[in-house]
Formats: C-alpha cells, sequence, structure tokens
C-alpha cells in the first residue's frame, strides 16, 4: 500500500471513530434525558412518555443524519488518496495511534478500522517481512542470537528509545544479537496477541538465515504478558521456537494485575449502582479487553471466556507458573527512595505495583517464585524510566551474560 493510500485509509478510520463517538454520545444523553423525565422509583405519567417519544424521534434522527453523513464522508477520504500529497508518518503520529489502540484496539478490529494496528515484527520502525530477503536486508550482519523486544501497553515498537537510549539497540552493539521489535495492538485480549505471537515467533526462527543459537526476550509492562502467554501456548503445541528461548527479562511486568485497572473496575460497580450516574457507567465500559486484562493479569482464553469483563468479581485466572528450563528474571520500579510504606508497594512504578512485579501472591498456586537473585527493585523509577535507566541496562546486560 503506497503511503498515500495509508493516508487515505487513516483518515478514513478517524472519520468513522467520530461517527461512531457521536452515535455513541447521542445514545448516552438520551439515555440520562430519560432517567430526568422519568426518575427511579417513581410512576409516570402519559405527557412524560408523550416527551420520551417525541425526543427519541429527535435522537432518531441525530443517529440517522449522523450515520448518512458519515457514510458520505468515509467515501470522499477514500479518494483523498489518489489527489493528496504524500505526508510523512512520524513518530507522534504512530504513537497516537499505539494509544488509540490500547484504549479501543478491540474495538477497532471489530470494526475493521484502518486504524488497527497488525501485529508484526519492526526494525528501525520499518516492518520486516518473515522472509529469507528481508530479513537478511534488514541485518546486514545478521547472526543466530535473536533479542526480541516487547513492548507496553498502548505503545509501540519506536518508544523502546527514551532519553536518546534504546536498550535494544545497545543490547545488540554489546553482545553481539540481533534486535527485533513486536508491533502489536494492545487493545486485544492478552491471550489473542500471545496466540499470534506463538505464530510469528514460530515462522521466525524457521525462516532465520542462519541457524537460531538463542531468543530472549525484554518485555517492558503488558509486553510481559503476552510473552508468558505466547510461551504457554507455544508449549502447550510443542513449537520449536520455545526449545530456543533462554531467557525472558521482565520490566514492570503486571503479572497479578495492574492496581488503576483494578480501581477502573469500582468506578464501574459504583457509577451502575447510582440511578441517575448510571447512564455514564458506560463511558467505563469503553475501554478495551487489552486493559481489562490488567485487572488480574490473564494470559489465557480460560481467564475471560463466558465472563463479564465489567462486572465486579475476583481473581478467577488459571494457575500459570514459569517455565522451568527457561531463566526468567523481574525487574521493578519503586518511585520512592525505600519500601517500608504498604501505600509504597502498592504504588510501584506508579503503574504496575510492586508485588505485582516482582510476581508475588499470597495464593501459593500464584506465586511465580521469581529466584531471588533473578529479581531486582529499581528505586526512585517510575513505568517509563525503566526504558532508559542506565542502571536497569547494566542489570539486563549482566543477566543477560550470565
Amino acid at each position: 500500500m503506497s503511503n498515500k493510500q495509508k493516508t487515505g485509509s487513516k483518515l478514513q478510520g478517524i472519520s468513522r471513530l467520530i461517527t461512531d463517538a457521536t452515535i455513541g454520545i447521542t445514545d448516552l444523553v438520551e439515555s440520562m434525558h430519560r432517567r430526568i423525565v422519568h426518575p427511579p422509583f417513581l410512576p409516570s405519567t402519559p405527557i412524560q412518555h408523550l416527551i420520551t417519544d417525541i425526543s427519541g424521534i429527535v435522537y432518531n434522527n441525530i443517529r440517522w443524519s449522523t450515520r448518512f453523513i458519515g457514510s458520505g464522508v468515509d467515501n470522499v477520504l477514500g479518494q483523498f488518496a489518489t489527489v493528496s500529497g504524500k505526508i510523512k508518518t512520524t513518530a507522534e503520529r504512530e504513537a497516537l495511534q499505539a494509544v488509540l489502540n490500547g484504549v479501543v484496539g478491540d474495538y477497532l478490529e471489530k470494526t475493521e478500522n484502518p486504524l488497527q494496528i497488525e501485529m508484526q515484527l519492526r526494525y528501525e520502525a520499518n516492518t520486516v517481512l518473515i522472509n529469507k530477503k528481508s530479513l537478511e536486508k534488514a541485518f546486514p550482519s545478521i547472526n543466530g542470537k535473536i533479542l526480541l523486544m516487547v513492548h507496553g501497553s498502548c505503545m509501540n515498537d519506536i518508544q523502546w528509545t527514551r532519553n536518546d537510549h534504546n536498550h535494544g539497540t545497545a543490547l545488540g552493539k554489546e553482545l553481539q544479537k540481533t534486535p527485533i521489535y513486536l508491533l502489536y495492538n494492545s487493545g486485544l485480549h492478552i491471550s489473542s496477541n500471545g496466540q499470534s505471537l506463538n505464530e510469528l515467533l514460530e515462522k521466525l526462527v524457521l525462516h532465520w538465515p542462519v541457524p537460531v543459537e538463542e531468543l530472549i526476550i525484554v518485555a517492558h509492562s503488558m509486553g510481559g504478558l503476552v510473552s508468558r502467554s505466547a510461551l504457554h501456548y507455544g508449549e502447550e503445541q510443542q513449537k520449536t521456537w520455545t526449545k530456543h528461548l533462554k531467557k525472558i527479562i521482565f520490566l514492570g511486568t503486571p503479572h497479578h494485575g495492574a492496581s488503576l485497572e483494578q480501581a477502573g473496575n469500582y468506578v464501574d460497580v459504583v457509577l451502575e449502582a447510582v440511578p441517575y450516574a448510571k447512564p455514564f457507567a458506560r463511558l467505563g465500559k469503553i475501554r478495551s479487553a487489552g486493559v481489562t486484562d490488567l485487572r488480574y493479569g490473564s494470559l489465557v482464553d480460560e481467564d475471560w471466556k463466558d465472563i463479564d469483563r465489567f462486572k465486579m468479581g475476583g481473581d478467577q485466572r488459571q494457575s500459570s507458573s514459569l517455565p522451568k528450563k527457561i531463566d526468567c528474571y523481574a525487574i521493578a520500579g519503586v518511585v520512592g527512595k525505600d519500601i517500608k510504606s504498604g501505600s509504597t508497594q502498592l504504588l510501584g512504578d506508579n503503574m504496575v505495583g510492586l508485588k505485582s512485579a516482582l510476581g508475588q501472591h499470597s495464593d501459593p498456586a500464584k506465586n511465580l517464585n521469581f529466584k531471588k537473585k533473578n529479581t531486582w527493585i529499581a528505586f526512585e523509577n517510575n513505568h517509563m524510566d525503566l526504558l532508559s535507566n542506565k542502571e536497569i541496562y547494566s542489570k539486563i546486560k549482566t543477566w543477560m551474560l550470565l
């Protein structure tokens, strides 16, 4: 697809989102209107019903007009690609698209919106096709030591570079590894991305131009859960790539969930419980399957299938231990200078709590039991600092040399 076509399709994607958002807001306003006209727990009069019927016609007209105009705009933007000039894709634009996918990525996939991100491998912000010619072109000095970098929620492969530092690039140069970066739609269920990554890694290993000596994964945040999910399915299916995997290094991975999503679930329940606020509860339910999977760190389909992901409930995940034949390491960030207080541990790096990042759980069946020597706490570091802190880089490098 040419740059012009990509620009046109992405503009169409934005147009569709605006159309859907307008209809969604109309539904919300109509629902709120009904709540006001028909107060909870009180009988409605014929006049109140008449008001609702008349307003219903108005709201339906708004929805019809929005769909009609949106369809026309969509067609116009589809033709935009044939008349517009080149528009360079910027890092900022890709970052915005990554956030959009993280928040509503499952919706983008369901509606086949052009803004959805398809899982792919990249290097220096370019897609790398999985065939010998493409891989040799991307990596002129290719070797059998593959270093896979897996980003977190609402992020992309470009954002591994922070403060002029990139863990993957630096490790590749210093340790003679071939770094390759995963890009994926973080709004999909973690298990869906895990299954896709499982298939992608199998294809990569089978088509790698030289014999594969080792595969190491460095994963940030949600990327660690996607990697664990991929390994679960890979081992279950006896995939070749799992035999080459030697180490996984987790950076701020919410192995047992993120407190922010757990708080979001409480907000849902509170809004649902208050009669006049109930219409606004649907706003909280916009967030993607990927986000709600972060409540407890769901890894497999069974963790979410046949379960209302917005309903308050306990941790119903399947027990999932760390692989026995693969060295696993975990780095947890803490914004404070120590971990003496319970609140500091709960906040952790401001996104992921300390115990969750270290895989610790009160239920022995869910406790990941990282070896103590394979864990490290990075004090005075927030969730994003894990990508650029030089001490953290040094720790990763030391572990990779073991």
